[in-house]
């Protein structure tokens, strides 16, 4: 089943921090339904990940696949489940956009390599590697979890920019 993605603006739970996944929902049918779901739902969106806040399920959930579902490239699907990052080095900047915020794309400073360690839908504990564009995305989901946009690494002039071109979009009803 495809969700539909929700947007920045229209739904102050995106930047609210999600709730852990609890105990006894690991390795049951709907955490694998809702982790396919996921993957079937940014794959549609056209994204490389998706936090569960973004379909407005409060979990700490984030589903990554860095070929972005291109069937002449290597799927490169990572679950994470209740993650966090154990370690961090080095320093990148590229573009990030979010299927939260269609249309808009800015550079952002981010650790180039990173270490995940988190649960995957059985509930066994991970760890996960990444660098560059893995690193960045995985950064960029974590922080969903957390209630951080991608918005909040821009400048604050940046920010509201982007901001009051959102809300034009709203009044002329562009933007659901």
């Amino acid at each position: 089943m495809t969700y539909k993605v929700v947007r920045y603006l229209n739904n102050p739970n995106l930047e609210k921090p999600a709730a852990d996944v609890a105990e006894h929902e690991f390795d049951t049918p709907e955490l694998h339904q809702l982790v396919a779901d996921m993957f079937e739902t940014m794959y549609a969106s056209r994204g490389l990940g998706l936090a569960a806040p973004q379909i407005d399920v409060h979990k700490r959930l984030t589903v990554i696949d860095t070929s972005g579902g291109e069937a002449d490239v290597e799927p490169n699907k990572v679950i994470l489940i209740n993650p966090e990052i154990i370690h961090k080095e080095g320093k990148q900047t590229g573009e990030e956009g979010c299927l939260s915020i269609p249309g808009f794309r800015e550079d952002v400073k981010r650790h180039k390599r990173v270490k995940v360690r988190a649960r995957n839908a059985k509930g066994e504990v991970i760890e996960v590697e990444g660098e560059d564009l893995m690193a960045r995305a995985m950064q960029h989901e974590i922080d969903h979890l957390n209630g951080i946009l991608f918005l909040q690494h821009l400048s604050p002039l940046k920010r509201e920019v982007i901001k009051r071109k959102i809300k034009k979009l709203i009044q002329a009803g562009e933007w659901h």
